[in-house]
């Protein structure tokens, strides 16, 4: 069984006159866009982060368990032990899908596993544009492009993008932003 064409249909292809099915709000993000992705040392980055929490934590359980001796001590190591396994295959996948797109007159920034997540910020919109790198960031020579809008609900955020991108695209979307906002 073949998958259901999606193009639109154009004027006068359609004998009965019916437009072709609109696709659907639950795709994940439109194909028609080319998507640029993040560096992939972003995953090291996080993993990182996670390991300095899981130690704080590993810690405060067995020196409790340690102290205490009670069996709550021990299945909670194990259940954090089970978590930290899940967070790892996540964050890994989650990092691998998280992309931009600049098009004419907005910018797309996709993300999300379970909840699939899709923000396009008119350039019209944008007030200002933030670049950002923490210890770990420079550390791996990674920045993150932070997107202000006025309704903040509608800011967006890049991560794990290289200094040399992460300047040039806060150069053209200030730019950008710039232009379309004369127009109003």
């Amino acid at each position: 069984m073949s998958a259901p064409d999606r193009s639109p249909a154009v004027d006068g292809d359609d004998p009965a006159g019916a437009a072709a099915a609109p696709v659907s709000p639950l795709d994940p993000w439109p194909a028609t866009v080319r998507w640029q992705s993040i560096s992939h040392d972003l995953i090291w980055v996080e993993l990182i982060r996670l390991a300095l929490t899981l130690a704080v934590l590993v810690i405060g359980l067995a020196v409790g368990w340690a102290l205490a001796g009670h069996w709550f001590f021990g299945a909670a190591l194990g259940a954090v032990a089970v978590l930290a396994a899940w967070r790892v295959v996540a964050i890994v996948r989650a990092v691998r899908v998280w992309g931009y797109a600049e098009r004419d007159n907005d910018l797309l920034v996709r993300h999300g596993l379970l909840v699939r997540r899709l923000s396009i910020v008119p350039y019209s919109r944008m007030q200002f544009v933030d670049v950002s790198a923490g210890p770990l960031e420079r550390a791996f020579d990674l920045a993150t492009v932070q997107l202000h809008t006025a309704a903040a609900a509608t800011d967006a955020r890049v991560p794990g993008l290289r200094p040399a991108e992460a300047s040039r695209l806060r150069d053209r979307l200030t730019a950008l932003g710039e232009d379309r906002a004369e127009g109003l």
